[in-house]
C-alpha cells in the first residue's frame, strides 16, 4: 500500500473528523521505520512502514506522556492514536509538531553545546522515574548487553575480511564484552542519531523517535561519540554524560557492531562508505580515561 498524503487525509477525516480540514503534506525527509505527514501546522501523523514496527505506536503512546515531565526538552508527545482503516492494517498516531531542523541538515549547529546538552539530556532521561518496558526485541535489544549481536559481529567479520583490521576489531569487541551495567535498570532512548535531534538556531531543541526507548544498559545512547561528534565535542559529551569507563568500553562495542553490519550488509545501507570512516574513528578512540 502506498502510504502517501491522500491516505492520510482519508484516514484523518474518517477517525478524526474535527481535524479533517486541516492540510496534510508529507515531511521532507523521511525515516525507516515509519512515513511521517504535517496535519496542519500543529500536529503530525505517523505511520509505521512495516508491521515490526507497530509495538512502537502503543509504547510511545504510553511513555511519553509519562517521560515528558522529567526531561529538558520537548519530546513528541501523542495527542491521538488511530486504528488500521481503509486499507492501511497498523495503528498510527497524531503528535504535536516540534519544529527545528534535525542535526543531519542542519548547518549552523553549535557542536559543543550539542555534545553538552544531548549529554545533559540523556543524564536526566536515565533519572527517570517512571517504569519502563525492559530492553528486548521490541528495542532491538537497545539496553542488553552487546553480546546479543555477537553472531553478526562474527558474521560481518567473515564476511569483510581483509577490508577491515580483524585484529583491531575483535580488540574492541573482547573489550566491550568485559564488563556489564551494574546498576539497576534506567531509561535509554535507543536511537541517538543525528536524524532524531532537532536544533533551532543551532542548538539542540527537541529530541525525537522514541520508537527503541526501554529500561535497561544506557550505553547503546553514547554512539553519537563515534558516529557525528570528534575531539574536544567528545570529552564534553562524556563528561555531560555522566557514566563510567566500563559503559563507554559497551558503547564502543555498540558502534562497531553497528558499522561491521551495515559495512557487510547485515544492516542499513552505507550512503557514501559513512560507517567505514565510523570504523576508523572506533578503532583509533576508544572516548575512555
Amino acid at each position: 500500500m502506498k502510504l502517501d498524503a491522500e491516505l492520510v487525509r482519508a484516514l484523518v477525516r474518517e477517525q478524526f473528523p474535527e481535524w479533517g480540514g486541516l492540510p496534510v503534506r508529507p515531511v521532507p525527509r523521511q525515516g525507516w521505520d515509519n512515513r511521517t505527514f504535517r496535519l496542519g501546522d500543529r500536529l503530525v501523523v505517523r505511520l509505521p512502514s512495516a508491521e515490526g514496527y507497530v509495538p512502537a505506536v502503543e509504547k510511545e503512546d504510553r511513555c511519553l506522556p509519562r517521560l515528558a515531565g522529567h526531561l529538558p526538552l520537548p519530546v513528541p508527545v501523542p495527542v491521538a492514536t488511530g486504528r488500521p482503516g481503509l486499507g492501511y492494517p497498523f495503528p498510527w498516531s497524531v503528535r504535536r509538531w516540534l519544529p527545528g531542523e534535525t542535526v543531519e541538515t542542519a548547518a549552523d549547529v553549535d557542536r559543543i553545546r550539542l555534545a553538552r546538552d544531548l549529554g545533559a539530556f540523556l543524564a536526566a532521561l536515565r533519572e527517570a522515574p517512571e517504569r519502563g518496558p525492559f530492553g528486548g526485541p521490541h528495542s532491538y535489544y537497545r539496553g542488553c548487553h552487546p553480546s546479543v549481536y555477537g553472531h553478526e559481529v562474527e558474521s560481518a567479520l567473515d564476511a569483510l575480511g581483509n577490508a577491515v583490521d580483524v585484529a583491531a576489531c575483535r580488540a574492541v569487541w573482547a573489550d566491550a564484552l568485559g564488563s556489564a551495567w551494574p546498576e539497576a535498570p534506567v531509561w535509554f532512548h535507543g536511537d541517538v542519531a543525528v536524524g532524531n535531534l532537532l536544533t533551532t538556531g543551532g542548538v539542540l531543541s527537541a529530541v525525537i523517535d522514541f520508537g527503541t526507548c526501554g529500561v535497561g544498559d544506557p550505553a547503546c545512547d553514547l554512539v553519537m561519540a563515534w558516529t557525528f561528534f570528534d575531539g574536544a565535542e567528545r570529552k564534553v559529551f562524556r563528561e555531560a554524560v555522566g557514566l563510567p569507563d566500563d559503559a563507554w568500553r559497551r558503547a564502543r562495542g555498540w558502534a562497531l557492531w553497528k558499522a561491521l553490519a551495515t559495512m557487510a550488509r547485515l544492516s542499513s545501507p552505507d550512503p557514501e562508505g559513512f560507517q567505514s570512516r565510523v570504523l576508523e574513528r572506533i578503532i583509533a578512540d576508544p572516548v575512555v580515561g
